[in-house]
């Protein structure tokens, strides 16, 4: 395989080589015309070689994309020679002289496409075709011809040289792949030959599991050698028309042009199958009238969810159509959105100490949205930063709204998008939101799942570390799913836990899960981490918890999700949760 630092395609090698025949083909042929007037015998000899060069030529270019790389070497190889029988049948000096400079262009070309060895292989064999004739046949001094060799040879070693430094410009000196430069002009040439010609594309962005991991307990020697590595593995695959780059880190790119979505998932199992460690895949398919920064926003969407549902797998991103982005920009521009409130409940008192505020949009003409379908869509149209604002804006009012009804304070819970979280300036942009309010930092509890901190990585911590030095609390959301894990819970930057409603499927016929959440319960006490037990619905749950230890819980057992102004009806903010085991209807 060719040096990744060349420039030039098979394809251009191909179509250079046939240019390079038909340029000296036709020489030739101005040669062989002057000298057949001349009455010279050699003009014939000249002619055919001008034809031979001519239909070599015409034949590169019918059947390019046929030639498999190894010949081009050898077709450089017959050039020269062609050329050498041009210089010896030349009728004078001067003529013999034009046409060995010929071999010029041969040298310039071998330095630009070919190995280094194999490229000066084939200046040595084309400059000795020259000298010999020059000075067997035309008897030129061997210094005239020494100096020509020193000039062919000088002029495709500076060449050689400025082709690899061009070439590089847009290429990682790590894994000797195209740059996040020259993959995303790849993507955008991509892109309007995909609109052009009606075919399909894809993309795939691939990551590599536990990167940092690597890094930080083995050096990053051993982390570059693992990059090295996938780039390797990944560049073997026989995949036709493949555009395969590096975009920083250990996040890799794939341009799949004629593949659709379902066909680039089945490649980017190949790829993850291929790869020294284990990594995580995100696709897309282009679709028509997307710019190249909407697709790759979808593709590293898609990427995020693999990572975040567990990592060494592959999804594929589901377009949401544009017009549901362009309603929920205007939705937002309007203030249409509004949450709402589902208490978190005191189980000794039954008090009502918190609330976590859940957004909803109401479409005029879908009806309600599920808000898994319009934050997919906000993150895929580049409005998750409005959206978190928006919706945090709101959960403040209502929190004053609930404390000017019930006379004392509540903490109010908002859910974070990973894509949210490490976002450009997402601590600050939360605290400006806070100081617009008036809502002290103390009362606000920022939900994240650990799986969203695992695949956020650095930049996560580092936001959630700032807010946390501000008074903001932090809430490990959906405990007992994905990555959860008793050792973990000493890194993540943690007040408060919200134990997943898996915990309790189980908990009043299981003695083993009662053991397991009471040994919970009481390391998050020691820890001075509360615990807050989700999807609570029955009044025997609600019970077993507190005698566990368990001191808050939320769940329909006790309220579901509701307007500001149905809970602020609740004196005192007092919950006196139904009788009976059942939970009130889910609206």
């Amino acid at each position: 395989m060719a040096p990744t630092t060349r420039t030039g395609t098979a394809d251009v090698v191909v179509r250079t080589t046939a240019g390079l025949f038909l340029v000296g083909g036709g020489a030739a042929a101005l040669l062989a015309v002057d000298v057949v007037r001349s009455g010279d015998p050699r003009g014939g000899m000249l002619l055919a070689v001008a034809v031979a060069a001519a239909l070599t030529g015409t034949v590169l270019l019918v059947v390019r994309p046929h030639i498999p790389r190894r010949t081009l070497g050898a077709t450089l190889l017959v050039g020269a020679a062609t050329l050498g029988v041009g210089t010896a049948l030349a009728p004078t000096p001067t003529l013999a002289l034009a046409s060995a400079s010929l071999a010029m262009l041969l040298g310039v070309e071998s330095t630009l496409f070919l190995r280094r060895r194999d490229a000066w292989a084939v200046v040595g064999f084309a400059s000795a075709w020259q000298v010999v004739p020059l000075l067997v046949v035309h008897d030129l001094p061997v210094l005239v011809c020494a100096s020509y060799v020193a000039l062919w040879c000088g002029v495709a070693g500076v060449v050689g040289v400025l082709g690899q430094h061009a070439s590089t410009a847009g290429i990682d000196a790590l894994t000797g792949l195209p740059d996040r430069r020259a993959w995303d002009a790849a993507l955008e040439q991509a892109i309007d030959r995909h609109e052009r010609r009606g075919m399909p594309l894809s993309l795939v962005l691939l990551d590599l599991d536990h990167f940092k991991r690597v890094n930080d307990e083995h050096g990053h020697a051993v982390g570059d050698e693992l990059l090295r590595g996938a780039a390797d593995a990944w560049r073997g695959l026989d995949v036709p028309g493949m555009v395969l780059g590096r975009r920083g880190g250990d996040e890799f790119a794939v341009l799949l042009p004629g593949r659709t979505g379902e066909e680039a998932v089945t490649l980017a199992d190949r790829l993850c199958a291929a790869a020294p460690t284990a990594a995580s895949c995100g696709v897309a398919e282009h679709a028509e009238g997307e710019t190249a920064a909407e697709v790759l926003r979808r593709t590293d969407a898609a990427l995020y969810a693999a990572k975040a549902a567990g990592r060494g797998r592959t999804v594929l991103s589901e377009r949401q159509p544009h017009r549901l982005v362009d309603d929920l920009a205007a939705a937002l521009a309007a203030r249409a959105l509004h949450v709402e409130l589902q208490p978190v409940v005191d189980l000794a008192s039954g008090a009502v100490t918190g609330v976590e505020a859940l957004a909803r949009w109401d479409h005029p003409r879908l009806g309600r949205v599920p808000p898994a379908d319009f934050v997919t869509a906000a993150e895929d149209g580049g409005l998750i930063d409005d959206l978190g604002a928006t919706v945090l804006a709101l959960a403040c009012a209502d929190g004053r709204v609930l404390e000017t009804a019930w006379g004392r304070q509540v903490l109010l819970g908002v859910n974070v998008s990973g894509h949210e979280l490490v976002g450009q300036g997402y601590a600050d942009r939360v605290l400006r939101v806070l100081q617009d309010a008036g809502r002290p930092a103390d009362r606000l509890v920022l939900e994240v799942t650990e799986s969203v901190v695992e695949a956020s990585g650095p930049a996560a911590q580092r936001a959630l570390t700032t807010l946390r030095e501000h008074g903001v609390r932090i809430a490990i959301d959906d405990f007992g799913t994905g990555f959860s894990s008793l050792s973990r819970l000493d890194e993540l930057p943690a007040d408060l836990l919200k134990l997943d409603r898996a915990f309790l499927t189980t908990l009043t016929t299981s003695p083993r899960r009662q053991v397991l959440v009471r040994e919970l319960l009481h390391l998050c006490e020691e820890l001075d981490i509360v615990v807050v037990a989700e999807g609570v619905e029955t009044a025997e749950q609600a019970s077993l918890l507190q005698e566990l230890g368990c001191r808050a819980a939320q769940g329909y057992r006790f309220a579901p999700p509701q307007p500001v102004a149905e809970l602020a009806r609740v004196p005192w903010g007092h919950l006196v949760p139904p009788s009976g085991s059942a939970p009130p209807p889910r609206a």
